[in-house]
């Protein structure tokens, strides 16, 4: 399929996991896509296995409002307005609230939150002459709490409802706005998970589907909200979690 041929997209995040999968799915179907994230050595590694004319490498700290303001005006002279925006870039925060410092709380609001709102305003206008689409990355634990987890669940949370507000205002548009939502999904960030048998385990016992996400499931639920299949569909938290939302978290008995 290429059911994003000469489109332009724009990935956060887009160095590693998730957001390398579906930056490399975009391209696949025909897209142009800008690769967006911290680090540029990742950046390039991931631009190495597409088409060169088809990537834009764009190294970028989405918690910096000034550095995302140049972003957009470089997007923009170089390939003209976006026509779709993938939310990825996140980090996690655990720990217990009152044990936690100020700057533990601006470090996951800063990429999680705010990020996502200075990236959403900085690139709607052109997104708006489009009528074009955002995908923000949420999380299962923007849609209910996790131990330990409070911060990066306040940070989730909001996306989540972010993404219900934006979809409503600018709906009348033709500006659709949606979310994914992962449960646990094999990447870097989840590694200490993924490589411990026994904390994986737990998250298997409790997934239906009896096994960890891969970025590449993530990345077919972008590019579905994202493309004109989809094009009914707004305001929607959707869950990509093996099935944990099926249960009502009462314990297995058998």
């Amino acid at each position: 399929m290429s059911r994003f041929t000469n489109k332009v997209v724009v990935v956060t995040g887009a160095g590693s996991g998730m957001g390398a999968a579906t930056a490399k799915a975009f391209v696949n179907e025909g897209a142009k896509v800008v690769l967006v994230g911290r680090t540029a050595e990742k950046l390039n590694n991931v631009a190495a296995e597409l088409p060169t004319e088809q990537v834009l490498i764009a190294p970028t700290d989405v918690a910096d409002p000034h550095a995302v303001t140049a972003l957009a005006a470089h997007v923009e002279q170089k390939w003209g307005n976006v026509d779709i925006l993938v939310n990825n870039a996140g980090v996690v925060v655990q720990g217990l609230a009152h044990e936690l410092s100020i700057d533990d709380w601006d470090k996951q609001m800063g990429t999680n939150l705010n990020g996502v709102f200075y990236m959403v305003r900085a690139f709607v206008p052109g997104i708006l002459k489009q009528k074009g689409n955002i995908v923000n990355i949420s999380s299962v634990s923007g849609l209910g709490g996790d131990w330990g987890m409070s911060f990066y669940n306040a940070s989730k949370g909001a996306i989540s409802n972010f993404t219900r507000s934006l979809a409503m205002d600018y709906g009348q548009h033709g500006v659709r706005v949606n979310a994914v939502c992962p449960g646990m999904t094999e990447t870097e960030m989840t590694s200490g998970i993924t490589s411990d048998t026994k904390a994986l385990d737990k998250f298997k016992d409790r997934t239906p589907l009896q096994r960890p996400g891969q970025s590449e499931d993530i990345a077919h639920a972008v590019l579905f909200l994202a493309s004109d299949q989809a094009s009914y569909i707004t305001g929607v938290n959707l869950p990509v979690d093996g099935g944990i939302h099926a249960s009502n978290g009462q314990p297995r008995q058998a």
